[in-house]
C-alpha cells in the first residue's frame, strides 16, 4: 500500500511540475482599452493603454502587444510614466497605487493615496511627482533605484482652487507647475517658492478648464475649458499688452488698483479661441510645445488638430460615434493617440501621411465563444455584440472583424482544412467565413425560423452542424452546397454543445434533458446511442484520439464515457474547486451559493492527458485524466471592480438598501448627463441608466492544437496562458570566460558551434564576421544541425544583413537552406516570433536576384553586342575582298 502511494504521490509531483509553466500568464487580447489615460514612451513607438487593473502595451513598430503580468485590486483610472521609462506609477479608482519597475515589469511598491486621484505626472527632470488631491496639489519625492523605507515622501502641499483639480502640468525645466480645476481657474504654482507666496489665479473661463500648457519658451500659456474655449496667456504687462491686443480683452488681475495694474508683469489674456462644436464639450486634451500643435477631443466623436497661437485648424476628423476621453501625442508629434471607453476603442493616428498607425476595438458586449486555429496561430472569438473577431495570436491583434450576423453570436469554429471560419447565431444563420478573401461566402439557414446555440465542424471541411434551442434540432448542412442533409431529432430539451470525433465519423451533443447522445451520421442505420445523466448537461468535448468524451453537468461533474462501450469509465467531481466568489447582491455566502458552481466549457489537452473546465466563477481548472486530481487552479481575474471576484463582503458596507458599492453617492454634474429624457407619460423611468457591475465569469476555454497554450474568454477580455518561452537551456551559457581570444581559440581548433556561440554571446561584429566566414562549407550544414533555438534568431539577422555586403552568396544561401530544412518545424510553429527575422531574409534575398539579374542582362547584351561587332567585322571583310 505504501509503494503505491510513493508511485502515485511521484507521479502526481511529476505532472504537477510538468504542468506549473502553464501558470505563466501570456498576453490579453479582445480588450485594448477600457479607461483613464493614455501614455507614449519617450521613443515614441509604444503606447501603454489601461485595459481594466491591467497595462497592455503596443509596440507600433514592431506590430506586437503584450500586457504586464501585474494585476491592480481595482479598475486603473490613472497612469504616470519617468522621463526615462523606468518607473510607471498606476492608481485605482480608489487612490491605490503601484511602483512597477517597466523593463522588468515587477512591482517596486503598494502605495495608497487615501483618495481618488484625478491627475498624476512626473517633474521632467525626473526628481519630483505631482498629485491631485481634490482641491489641493501634492507634491511627492520621486523614488529612486536604491532601497528606501518609503518610496514616495510628501515633500509639500499647494491649496487655493475651490473646487477638484483635473489636469496637472509641469514647465520644461521643473520648476512651475500649472493646475486646471473644475472651479473655472488655472493656478501657477512655483517648486521653490517662499512662504508668503500666493499662487497667481488665470482666471476668465466660463466652464470647468480641462488643461493647461506652456509653450516651449515659457513666454505663452494655453488653457483649454470644457465648454469650448482656448485662451492664449502672454507674460507680459498691461502697458505691453494694449499696444499689440483690443480693448475688448480682459485683464484677470483684479486684486491691484488701476494705477499698479498698468507697470506689474503678470499672465494675462492675449486671445481667445472658441471651436465652435455645437451640442458638444471638450472631453479631452493635449498641447505638443515643440510643434505648438493643440489636439482636442469632443463628446461627439470629432477630434481638431489646430496650430498656435494662430488657431489655425490643420485637421477636423470623426473617428467614433461616443466621447473621446484621453488624446496623447508622442515625443515626435507625428502620431496622436485616442481612446474612447463606451466601445472601447484605441486608435493611433498620424496626421501628417493621414493615416491609421492603430485602430483596434474590442467586443462591445461580453465574448462569448473561441476557437483556435489548425496550426495555434489564430483565435477566433464571436461577442454578444454579434461579431466576429479574428486574432493573431502572437502579436495580440485583431486583424479582420466580421459583422454580418444581426444578434449574439453563439459559436465559432476553424476547418481543419483551409482557411475557413464558421460561426452560428441567435439571429438563426449560420456563417463560413473566407480569412483569404475576408468575405462571408456561405449563410446556411433552415426551413423554420431557430436559434443557433452550438456549432460543429467536422474534420474534412465538408460538413457543418448546428444545435438549436427552440426546436431541440441538429441540423447539418454541406459547406461545399450550401444545402440543408439532414434533421436530426431526438433531444427533448435545448442543445447546448456539440463536437466531432478525430475522424469525423461520430458526432456528439449535450442537451438539457439529461443526455449526451452520439450520432452515427454517415451509417446507413444513423445509429444513436444515448448516455444518460443526472442532470443538464452543459458541454461535451471529445478526446483528441475520438475514444472518449467528457461532458459536464449542472451538478458540477465531469463525465469520461467509453465510446465503444457506451459507459462511464470516470468521474470528477469539481463542485467544489470551481465554485467561489459571492457578488454584491447576494444573501448567502459564496459557500452556500448554488450559482457558479458548474462547468460550461471544456476542453481536453493536445495529448488528452488532461482537461480544462471553466464556468460563471472566477476559476478555470485543469485536471488529470488517469487520477481525476486537480493539476492547478487559476483566477482569472483579482479586480474587486468585477462582481464575484470576493469570498467574503465588508458588513459595514451592506445597509436595509442593498450594498453601497451599488449605489450612487453622487449626483451627474453636467446638466446634459442629467436631463430627463424618458418618454412622456413613462412612469417608471429609465432603466438604462442604472449601473450594473460586470461579473467575473468565464464562457469558453480552448487548448491551443499545439500544446504550447491555452485561451480563456473572460469578462475582462481574451485571457492568454502559455508555456514561458524565453529561456531557453544551453550549456555555453556556463561559460565565465568568453573573450575575443577565447573565441578564435575555439576556432583555430575546430570547433565550429562552439566558438560561434561564443560569438553570438560576446556580440562583436568583427568577431563573428571572422568566425562565420572562418566555416568551411564542407561543415555549414553539421554547424546548423546542432545549433541550439536560442541563436537562430541572432543567426539569421546577421545572415539577412551581411549578405547584402558579401560576395559569398552561394555560402549564404546554404545557410539559409540548412537552418530552413533542421528547423523549419521550430520555426513554423513560433513563425509569429520570426516575423522580422522572415522580412530581413525576404528582404536580403529580393535585393541580391534582383542584383544578378541586373548583372545576368548587362552580360547578354555585352555578350550580343560583341557577338553582334564580330558578325559586322566579317561581313565588312567579305564586303572589301
Amino acid at each position: 500500500m505504501k509503494s503505491s502511494f510513493k508511485v502515485w504521490f511521484r507521479y502526481y509531483a511529476l505532472h504537477a511540475l510538468a504542468n506549473r509553466s502553464l501558470q505563466q500568464f501570456s498576453n490579453l487580447c479582445g480588450t485594448v482599452y477600457s479607461r483613464g489615460n493614455l501614455i507614449f514612451t519617450p521613443d515614441g513607438n509604444s503606447i501603454l493603454s489601461p485595459v481594466g487593473n491591467r497595462v497592455s502595451i503596443f509596440d507600433l513598430v514592431k506590430n506586437k502587444s503584450s500586457t504586464l503580468p501585474i494585476e491592480m485590486r481595482r479598475n486603473i483610472v490613472r497612469m504616470a510614466l519617468s522621463p526615462k521609462a523606468t518607473i510607471l506609477i498606476t492608481v485605482d479608482e480608489t487612490g491605490r497605487a503601484l511602483l512597477i519597475n517597466l523593463p522588468r515589469r515587477v512591482v517596486i511598491s503598494h502605495f495608497n493615496f487615501k483618495k481618488p486621484v484625478a491627475a498624476i505626472e512626473f517633474s521632467p527632470d525626473s526628481k519630483w511627482i505631482a498629485v491631485s488631491d481634490e482641491r489641493h496639489l501634492q507634491i511627492w519625492k520621486a523614488p529612486g533605484f536604491n532601497r528606501e523605507y518609503a518610496p514616495l515622501v510628501l515633500h509639500k502641499t499647494f491649496g487655493g482652487h475651490y473646487d477638484d483639480i483635473l489636469n496637472i502640468t509641469w514647465s520644461p525645466d521643473s520648476k512651475y507647475i500649472l493646475t486646471s480645476a473644475a472651479d473655472m481657474t488655472v493656478r501657477v504654482f512655483r517648486m521653490d517658492a517662499p512662504k508668503d507666496y500666493y499662487p497667481q489665479a488665470l482666471a476668465g473661463h466660463r466652464g470647468a478648464v480641462k488643461g493647461a500648457w506652456f509653450s516651449e519658451d515659457m513666454q505663452n500659456i494655453y488653457t483649454v475649458s470644457k465648454d469650448g474655449a482656448l485662451f492664449h496667456w502672454r507674460y507680459t504687462s498691461r502697458a505691453a499688452l494694449t499696444q499689440d491686443s483690443s480693448d475688448e480683452e480682459e485683464d484677470v488681475d483684479m486684486e491691484l488698483d488701476e494705477n499698479k495694474r498698468k507697470d506689474r508683469v503678470q499672465w494675462r489674456i492675449a486671445s481667445k479661441h472658441f471651436f465652435m462644436q455645437t451640442g458638444s464639450k471638450v472631453r479631452s486634451c493635449q498641447f505638443f510645445a515643440p510643434s505648438n500643435l493643440m489636439v482636442v477631443g469632443f463628446s461627439n466623436g470629432i477630434f481638431g488638430l489646430y496650430e498656435l497661437p494662430g488657431f489655425t485648424n490643420i485637421h477636423t476628423l470623426s473617428i467614433t460615434q461616443h466621447k473621446i476621453d484621453t488624446v496623447a501625442i508622442n515625443s515626435t508629434g507625428e502620431w496622436l493617440a485616442f481612446g474612447s471607453p463606451t466601445l472601447g476603442q484605441l486608435l493611433v493616428w498620424e496626421w501628417q501621411s493621414e493615416t491609421y498607425v492603430l485602430k483596434q476595438q474590442g467586443h462591445f458586449y461580453n465574448m462569448s465563444s473561441l476557437s483556435y486555429s489548425a496550426d495555434g496561430q489564430t483565435i477566433a472569438t464571436g461577442g454578444d455584440d454579434g461579431k466576429v473577431k479574428v486574432w493573431n495570436a502572437t502579436s495580440g491583434f485583431c486583424f479582420v472583424t466580421f459583422s454580418d450576423h444581426k444578434s449574439n453570436v453563439t459559436a465559432v469554429d476553424f476547418a481543419k482544412q483551409g482557411k475557413v471560419l464558421f460561426s452560428s447565431s441567435l439571429d438563426g444563420t449560420v456563417r463560413a467565413f473566407d480569412l483569404v478573401r475576408y468575405r462571408n461566402f456561405r449563410t446556411f439557414t433552415s426551413p423554420n425560423p431557430v436559434q443557433f446555440s452550438c456549432l460543429a465542424v467536422d474534420p474534412s471541411g465538408e460538413m457543418v452542424c448546428a444545435g438549436t434551442i427552440d426546436t431541440f434540432e441538429i441540423y447539418l448542412w454541406s459547406v461545399q452546397t450550401g444545402k440543408l442533409l439532414d434533421i436530426l431529432a431526438g433531444h427533448e430539451g435545448p442543445i447546448s454543445s456539440l463536437a466531432f470525433s478525430s475522424n469525423g465519423m461520430m458526432l456528439v451533443s449535450g442537451s438539457w434533458d439529461h443526455t449526451a447522445r452520439t450520432w452515427d451520421i454517415f451509417g446507413r442505420n444513423k445509429h444513436v446511442e444515448s448516455l444518460q445523466h443526472q442532470n443538464e448537461v452543459l458541454a461535451v468535448a471529445f478526446r483528441p484520439d475520438g475514444k472518449e468524451i467528457a461532458s459536464a453537468t449542472l451538478d458540477g461533474q465531469i463525465s469520461l464515457w467509453d465510446i465503444d462501450l457506451a459507459k462511464q469509465v470516470g468521474t470528477i467531481e469539481g463542485r467544489k474547486d470551481i465554485s467561489g466568489g459571492r457578488r454584491l447582491a447576494d444573501r448567502t455566502t459564496a459557500e452556500n451559493s448554488s450559482s457558479g458552481k458548474c462547468f460550461n466549457s471544456i476542453c481536453y489537452t493536445a495529448d488528452g492527458s488532461s482537461i480544462i473546465g471553466g464556468g460563471n466563477s472566477k476559476y478555470i481548472c485543469i485536471y488529470d485524466i488517469d487520477t481525476k486530481v486537480l493539476v492547478k487552479k487559476f483566477q482569472i481575474s483579482c479586480n474587486l471592480s468585477l462582481d464575484g471576484t470576493q469570498e467574503y463582503l465588508n458588513s459595514k458596507n451592506m445597509t436595509e438598501f442593498g450594498s453601497k458599492e451599488l449605489m450612487d453617492d453622487d449626483d451627474p454634474s453636467d446638466v446634459e448627463d442629467r436631463l430627463d429624457r424618458t418618454l412622456p407619460g413613462a412612469q417608471r423611468g429609465d432603466l438604462s441608466v442604472r449601473r450594473t457591475r460586470q461579473e467575473a465569469r468565464t464562457t469558453a476555454v480552448r487548448f491551443s492544437p499545439t500544446g504550447r497554450a491555452w485561451a480563456a474568454a473572460t469578462t475582462d477580455g481574451l485571457l492568454i496562458y502559455s508555456l514561458d518561452d524565453a529561456i531557453l537551456f544551453d550549456p555555453f551559457d556556463l561559460e565565465t570566460d568568453i573573450t575575443p581570444d577565447t573565441v578564435l581559440e575555439a576556432l583555430q581548433d575546430k570547433e565550429y558551434l562552439r566558438s560561434l556561440c561564443m560569438a553570438f554571446r560576446l556580440n562583436e561584429k568583427s568577431v563573428l564576421h571572422t568566425v562565420f566566414e572562418s566555416i568551411p562549407p564542407s561543415s555549414v550544414d553539421l554547424v546548423a544541425r546542432s545549433l541550439s533555438e536560442k541563436y537562430l534568431d541572432k543567426l539569421m539577422q546577421f545572415i539577412g544583413s551581411h549578405m547584402e555586403k558579401s560576395p559569398h552568396i552561394e555560402f549564404h544561401l546554404m545557410w539559409i537552406v540548412s537552418v530552413m530544412t533542421h528547423h523549419g518545424r521550430y520555426l513554423k510553429e513560433h513563425r509569429g516570433e520570426y516575423q522580422s527575422m522572415f522580412r530581413t531574409l525576404h528582404k536580403s534575398i529580393s535585393r541580391v536576384r534582383e542584383d544578378i539579374a541586373n548583372l545576368c542582362d548587362n552580360n547578354l547584351y555585352t555578350l550580343r553586342y560583341l557577338l553582334t561587332q564580330g558578325t559586322l567585322a566579317a561581313n565588312s571583310n567579305v564586303t572589301s575582298q
